[in-house]
């Protein structure tokens, strides 16, 4: 018989993980809500958005107190239009927060948008070395 290793269970990020899918079919004011993963490497943390249609002078990206929020703004398609027969893409105002669970080195965050989607790599914040002290 096979052993089956079970994870242990965290109420409050389950309950997140329904609040962001419950988001994707009710978006708050902002009026869209762009889907986002998070992953870990072993040396940072990368967060890829989906954001077809945006420039980058339209999202802009702040880290503090390990929390990195990811903000923007898709703008109508300006399109003269009498009637939408159905309206599926979000415009407007966007604003995502994540916490982060170790420090990152915020001097070498990078970013990069292509083809509609924005890589943001986080490198993790090196832990204290050992280093002797002379004593004199």
């Amino acid at each position: 018989m096979p052993i089956v290793a079970f994870a242990r269970w965290d109420p409050i990020r389950d309950l997140l993980a329904i609040q962001q899918r419950l988001d994707r079919f009710a978006p708050g004011p902002g009026g869209w809500v762009p889907p986002i993963d998070v992953h870990e490497t072993a040396d940072a943390y990368v967060i890829t958005a989906e954001l077809p249609g945006l420039r980058r002078d339209d999202i802009q990206i702040q880290v503090s107190d390990g929390r990195l929020q990811l903000s923007g703004v898709r703008r109508e398609s300006g399109i003269p239009c009498e009637q939408y027969h159905r309206v599926e893409r979000g415009h407007g105002e966007f604003s995502r927060t994540f916490q982060l669970p170790l420090p990152v080195d915020t001097d070498h965050i990078t970013a990069d948008l292509r083809d509609g989607v924005l890589m943001v790599i986080c490198p993790k914040a090196a832990e204290g070395s050992a280093r002797r002290i002379r004593v004199s």
